[in-house]
């Protein structure tokens, strides 16, 4: 016998529940919880559905094919290509470049062949052309482009058009007809826009790879509901100010490769073209005899990819009874716990002076293996006197002043080299097995050893 029962359903996450809450205890948003019918026929057990049961170890896998682009950092933060059935968002900040970035990547993989649509509820179809014609050098022949906010419409034509590689830009625009009630945006339409799409890219008669451009909040948080990100297979962030050149795009979530890539890109006029040679980029090259003072530099890994890093510092007399201590590139704790070890270990007292710290191109520090280059950076500011040519640092620096190790030392160590680096300070205890041409490796203890030996 049908019954029908009430539930209580949030619109921000989806969360469902038969009583009723001020507060949703899934995401935490207040008076969001509205009250639905649901009806129910027969008993539990004649309601079961009937699935199927094998052995996971009779269960044969096969690997899902990889489309390698022209963009070599978009394919290593995808984990190596696109996979053939998967559902990727992209978010960002309005102007960091996220239609550019998609449509260049759409118009690669239909140079290649790949059919590639461009579904757009924001812009006409002649605002892509205008962009197309700036940033791609030759439109391809395999490159389609509808402008329409409704979904049924954008699913009519991949059914006419046939691609493999669709992108909807972006999700927050579209709206199903059979959703009256809903507005585009409404945590309901994007969810079940999201939802079409899904089905689109895992379809068993033809998968196709599918990008959705996803609107980011004040909060800097992909907008909608968080359900959004647990359905799709990868979400891609890019971050960088409108104002500067640089962009770094990376994943928070990826099902098919590491959430720990970042690809590196430079906003040109004629869009986004990969830095291939990050070292180069974050560091400056200075010849011998024009060294600065508060320059330092270190290895850093992003992903898999040791980068060298230079790490700037500016340390004035303060004019007040309380310093500023500004990490543009680090946490303030952070900074203010590296200022402590260096006045108690290496006898420098900063009491009475400002201290800023930045990192050439803005990555963030977020390793302890950067430490030891962000004390010397100071050091060489105090003391208005600059680093050696040449010369890197690879440790961490304890709060008793020794220097510690760092892991993957031999891969930086490589990088180092390569970058014709001559001289890298270690952790005396440091287990070095590479052979280097150009890279001498020296051993030390703490930090005042560092200090006497580098800035005599």
């Amino acid at each position: 016998m049908a019954k029908t029962v009430k539930i209580n359903k949030c619109k921000v996450c989806g969360y469902e529940m038969v009583g009723y809450m001020g507060k949703c205890p899934e995401c935490g948003a207040f008076g969001s919880f509205e009250e639905l019918s649901r009806s129910s026929e027969g008993s539990t057990s004649e309601r079961r559905p009937r699935a199927d049961i094998t052995r996971l170890k009779q269960i044969k896998t096969s690997n899902s094919e990889r489309i390698k682009t022209s963009l070599e950092e978009f394919d290593r933060v995808m984990g190596g290509g696109i996979v053939r059935d998967s559902i990727t968002i992209l978010t960002a900040k309005p102007g960091a470049g996220k239609s550019t970035l998609l449509l260049q990547v759409a118009n690669d993989l239909a140079a290649k062949g790949i059919k590639a649509l461009y579904a757009t509820g924001e812009e006409s179809t002649s605002q892509v052309k205008a962009r197309a014609d700036r940033i791609l050098k030759n439109i391809s022949d395999d490159l389609y482009i509808v402008s329409d906010n409704s979904m049924d419409s954008v699913l009519g034509v991949i059914d006419q058009v046939g691609p493999d590689f669709v992108i909807v830009d972006s999700i927050q625009t579209f709206v199903l007809d059979s959703f009256p009630g809903s507005r585009a945006g409404s945590p309901t339409q994007t969810m079940e826009c999201a939802y079409e799409l899904v089905k689109v890219a895992k379809s068993s008669n033809k998968p196709r790879m599918v990008f959705v451009v996803g609107q980011m909040t004040k909060e800097d948080e992909l907008a909608g509901v968080r359900a959004l990100e647990h359905l799709v297979d990868t979400v891609l962030v890019i971050e960088g100010d409108s104002g500067e050149e640089l962009r770094t795009l990376f994943s928070t979530k990826n099902r098919y490769g590491s959430t720990g890539e970042m690809g590196f890109f430079n906003m040109t006029e004629e869009g986004l073209l990969s830095i291939d040679n990050p070292s180069e980029y974050f560091m400056t090259r200075r010849s011998e005899g024009s060294q600065v003072s508060g320059s330092a530099l270190t290895v850093v890994k992003e992903g898999t990819r040791p980068i060298i890093l230079e790490v700037e510092s500016l340390v004035s007399h303060s004019f007040t009874p309380y310093p500023s201590r500004i990490g543009e590139a680090l946490k303030r704790e952070q900074l203010n716990t590296l200022i402590s070890i260096l006045e108690q270990r290496g006898g420098m007292p900063l009491y009475d002076k400002n201290v800023v710290i930045k990192t050439t191109g803005g990555i963030k520090l977020k390793e302890q293996s950067s430490n030891l280059a962000v004390i010397m950076s100071i050091v060489s500011s105090v003391k208005g006197k600059a680093i050696p040519s040449g010369t890197v640092f690879l440790a961490d620096v304890g709060l008793t002043g020794e220097i510690k190790k760092i892991p993957s030392l031999d891969g930086r160590l490589r990088e180092a080299d390569r970058m014709g680096m001559t001289t890298a300070f270690v952790p005396f205890d440091a287990s070095v097995k590479s052979k280097f041409e150009n890279l001498s490796v020296k051993r030390v203890r703490n930090l005042k050893e560092v200090i006497d030996t580098v800035l005599k």
